[in-house]
């Protein structure tokens, strides 16, 4: 396929394939730093499909409408509870407050909403799901929060009101602990209910930061209208509020979470239950901590300014690391995936090098757009990712959650994208 492409692509393919030859684990994402079966060989299942060029008979129907139904429902209901935030929040701090602190809260909001994008544009996460996570954070986490929060003022009151240590009770413990649990409850509920959708760290990276992403929101409205309200110093507390929390920590939700995100993405590689509860909870914790760290450190550091440079920008910095670490991790994922399609003779080893690499599915969106087929290829690149993903699951022991039925519909949908695009369902010689 893409005969313009070619030429262009053999010294990639020759690259690709030495380093895929000279290593011995090439899947380190996936297995949660176990080894995972690479075989040097097509499974003989797909080969034998892919005699014919043709599926096997009596395809299983995917099992999408059911799921889609109810993350419908799902959004649905946060939606509610959404509302009643927002109710909430408008009454203590008034409708003005409430939309200028919105718009203020709006710029950090899309920072995270481009990183998040960029992070999830390998194997992007369906739609509704994404949705769901943000509103479980603005919505439920919030709420839990102010919940958790009233309950443990009424007892504090109970015992004769609030001591000189609350403050610092409040802010280093109470938050992170409430906060913390309340979002990565979020995490688990999307896991259980879209567990094919779920398939290592990078997933419940992005789905962590949608949750994250959204809690924050809510969290800076509240924040930025009760500064508007008081307006201290002639608003330079709103400055100096909008600063630091909405530009030089757009993040800091994103990055507590995230550990816990992606602990969960991990423990879904391991055989054993306990052990990825165990991998689940050291994430949760590691969150806590850090954001028992961010809120804490303000009551012992005069130069917010000097400890944010020394503590938090080098924090950010290792985070950017670990999350281009794991990007690249899911391209090689699906360079070795495919790569035992293309043995079956499903792909021509040239297709891989476009389906699975950066610089590959950026030349053939170019020639597809130039023939006005830039809407199927990039059908057809999703669907061979998550054909990667779907052959990943059955390897590392997942299949018993539908990715044998998966399989069989992607190889369908990725004969009628490859028709579509160059006319025949057989992969090019």
């Amino acid at each position: 396929m893409l005969d313009r492409l070619r030429p262009n692509l053999h010294d990639s393919l020759d690259v690709m394939t030495a380093s895929e030859s000279s290593s011995s684990t090439p899947d380190l994402t996936a297995s949660a730093g176990r080894s995972a079966p690479s075989p040097t060989v097509a499974p003989e299942d797909i080969s034998q499909q892919a005699r014919l060029h043709q599926l096997p008979p009596h395809v299983p129907k995917p099992r999408g409408p059911g799921l889609m139904i109810l993350g419908i429902i799902g959004v649905i209901a946060l939606s509610f509870v959404m509302l009643f935030v927002v109710v909430y929040v408008i009454s203590g701090i008034g409708t003005d407050a409430f939309a200028l602190g919105g718009v203020l809260a709006v710029v950090p909001l899309a920072v995270v909403f481009f990183a998040v994008r960029w992070i999830d544009r390998w194997e992007p996460e369906p739609r509704l799901a994404v949705v769901f996570a943000f509103l479980w954070g603005a919505g439920v986490a919030v709420l839990l929060a102010l919940i958790v929060g009233a309950e443990i003022d009424n007892v504090i009151a109970s015992l004769g009101g609030p001591g000189p240590a609350y403050e610092f009770f409040a802010a280093a413990i109470q938050a992170p602990v409430v906060e913390e649990a309340g979002k990565a409850l979020g995490i688990l509920v999307i896991f259980w209910v879209a567990r094919r959708h779920f398939d290592g760290p990078v997933d419940g990276l992005v789905y962590a930061a949608w949750i994250a992403g959204g809690f924050a929101f809510t969290e800076n409205i509240l924040y930025f209208g009760t500064e508007l309200i008081t307006l201290e110093n002639g608003g330079a507390g709103l400055l100096q509020m909008f600063l630091v929390r909405g530009l030089m920590s757009p993040f800091a939700h994103v990055m507590f979470t995230a550990c816990a995100g992606i602990a969960l993405g991990f423990a879904v590689r391991s055989k054993r239950s306990s052990s990825g509860v165990w991998i689940f909870a050291g994430g949760l914790a590691l969150a806590i901590a850090l954001h028992a760290l961010w809120n804490g450190a303000l009551f012992f550091v005069s130069d917010f300014f000097g400890y944010y440079a020394i503590v938090q920008l080098p924090l950010f910095v290792v985070a950017l690391v670990i999350v281009a670490y794991l990007r690249r991790q899911e391209e090689r994922l699906t360079f070795v995936r495919l790569s035992e399609y293309a043995r079956a003779g499903w792909f021509n080893p040239d297709e891989v090098v476009v389906l699975a690499t950066a610089g590959g599915r950026r030349q053939a969106l170019a020639w597809a757009a130039q023939h006005n087929k830039r809407a199927t290829m990039k059908v057809y690149i999703q669907e061979a990712t998550r054909l990667a993903f779907a052959r990943q699951r059955i390897i590392t022991g997942r299949d018993q959650i539908g990715a044998i039925a998966d399989e069989a519909v992607l190889l369908g949908a990725i004969v009628e994208a490859r028709h579509a695009l160059t006319g025949s369902p057989h992969p090019p010689r």
